[in-house]
């Protein structure tokens, strides 16, 4: 004769546990900086598509309008993107505690500084991110000779700005292009390089 084993019931409090591990792994999963596993390619979005090279670009007359942001910079200063428009500007998410954004961050140096010796009409900002110290920022940016400026944002309120499903700076490194119009032409969720970079840029210089 066979016995028939009841099912094991897992205790609410067990439920709670095992909801409770998915969550803050979750948390840990959003919240860590993106290596270059962020910049594979997904296909297309509501409006814009994304090349094999992880780079995202929108249609001219398809685009989002980029939020202001504005606030103090890494060196103490104000600075209001608003302000820049009429320009092609480069966004920069980076973290001095991030190993990717470290590794783009002569890239990002050598093409800003080249643009503008050649008088291109292009403006670069950073967008400083949990670093809990502006000290830290700013020994980032006097390592790699970083010419341009960067908002301190540690608490990330700035990127909270950018609406949902438009192609908003969602990992760190993140690197976003926009318009004359101020709208976002371009983004991309990996560490770049310097073909890279001016791979997003000069189509839109390029816009008239």
């Amino acid at each position: 004769m066979s016995l028939s084993r009841a099912p094991r019931r897992r205790s609410p409090g067990g439920r709670a546990l095992l909801l409770t591990a998915v969550t803050v792994t979750g948390a840990l999963t959003l919240t860590a900086c993106s290596g270059s596993d962020s910049g594979k390619p997904t296909g297309s979005g509501g409006n814009y598509v994304t090349g094999a090279s992880g780079i995202s670009t929108s249609a001219k007359g398809e685009r989002t309008e980029a939020p202001g942001l504005d606030g103090e910079t890494v060196d103490g200063k104000t600075l209001d993107t608003a302000a820049l428009k009429g320009k092609v500007v480069v966004l920069n998410v980076w973290g001095s505690w991030c190993p990717p954004c470290r590794a783009e961050a002569p890239s990002f140096a050598k093409v800003s500084k080249e643009l503008a010796d050649a008088g291109k009409d292009v403006v670069f900002v950073g967008v400083n991110v949990r670093d809990n110290s502006k000290q830290n920022a700013a020994s980032f940016e006097e390592t790699f000779k970083i010419p341009y400026p960067s908002l301190y944002d540690p608490d990330g309120k700035l990127l909270l700005r950018f609406p949902k499903g438009s192609l908003n700076p969602n990992a760190i490194p993140s690197t976003l292009v926009l318009d004359r119009e101020g709208k976002i032409a371009a983004r991309t969720l990996a560490p770049l390089g310097e073909d890279q970079l001016r791979s997003m840029i000069d189509p839109v210089l390029a816009e008239q």
